[in-house]
């Protein structure tokens, strides 16, 4: 199903709890994103921030105990990871994974083409978008001939992550720590992109997962929230990115329950 242009489109997590091999890592967990939004979630190692990710997009290793997250009303949890995907979220890895023997340009036209289905989708305006996303990440066509990350290096991987997303242009991408592991370029080209592209497609919301603020200056993100021990403990403007780099984490405290 093709998202409208100028629809929004809402993520809701309310009070959203969950567990990783009998470990409580996410202990109440609630944001609200649009689709027209960018927004970023930071704070230290440990605090949840990526168990959040791959809850959402479903990952089997963690086990969702209460709370719910839905897109547009509809329940995510209680769909399997494909579904999520086609219903328009995507999940951009930290560590993305090497598939050998299936090609960039093969895995980028499959993937969206099932975002886009029908008899009549558009191979020139794929073909026309993958160029110009290619030109933004300063990524060239023999990328396309190689297979899914095998042999990237880790900023390539990186970048080959934005460039999925900027094909697919899901209604949510999530990305978990675009920057780690960047030099100073890379991370500015990775940022501009995810910049671009989301201005470019006004029913798509981006929500970037990450340590420092580094990455956030090229974003110029709309909302910062600090996640805590395993909640959303702060929430502010792109100010409260710069005050957490001078500042850093120890002073955000976690919301005492009343409960």
């Amino acid at each position: 199903m093709t998202t409208p242009a100028n629809a929004t489109h809402t993520l809701s997590i309310k009070d959203l709890h969950a567990e990783i091999a009998g470990k409580e890592i996410l202990k109440g967990v609630s944001l609200e994103v649009k689709s027209d939004e960018l927004a970023a979630i930071m704070g230290p190692n440990g605090s949840g921030k990526s168990t959040l990710a791959y809850c959402l997009m479903g990952h089997p290793k963690y086990k969702v105990t209460s709370g719910s997250a839905r897109l547009d009303g509809q329940d995510l949890l209680a769909l399997p990871v494909d579904r999520r995907a086609k219903l328009g979220l995507f999940l951009g890895f930290q560590y993305p994974q090497e598939i050998s023997g299936l090609s960039m340009a093969k895995f980028l036209w499959t993937s969206y083409a099932q975002r886009h289905p029908g008899p009549d989708v558009d191979t020139s305006a794929f073909d026309a978008n993958l160029s110009t996303h290619l030109g933004y990440l300063d990524m060239d066509n023999s990328w396309l001939k190689r297979s899914v990350n095998e042999g990237f290096s880790g900023g390539e991987k990186k970048r080959a992550e934005i460039l999925q997303m900027a094909t697919l242009e899901p209604i949510f991408a999530i990305l978990d720590e675009p920057d780690s592991g960047l030099d100073i370029d890379a991370v500015r080209s990775v940022g501009e992109t995810v910049s671009k592209v989301q201005k470019e497609s006004p029913g798509m919301g981006v929500l970037v997962i990450t340590h420092y603020q580094r990455i956030l200056k090229y974003l110029n993100p709309d909302r910062v929230h600090v996640m805590v021990d395993g909640v959303v403990a702060l929430s502010g403007g792109r100010d409260l990115a710069v005050e957490l780099e001078s500042r850093g984490y120890d002073w955000v405290k976690a919301p005492t329950s009343t409960s």
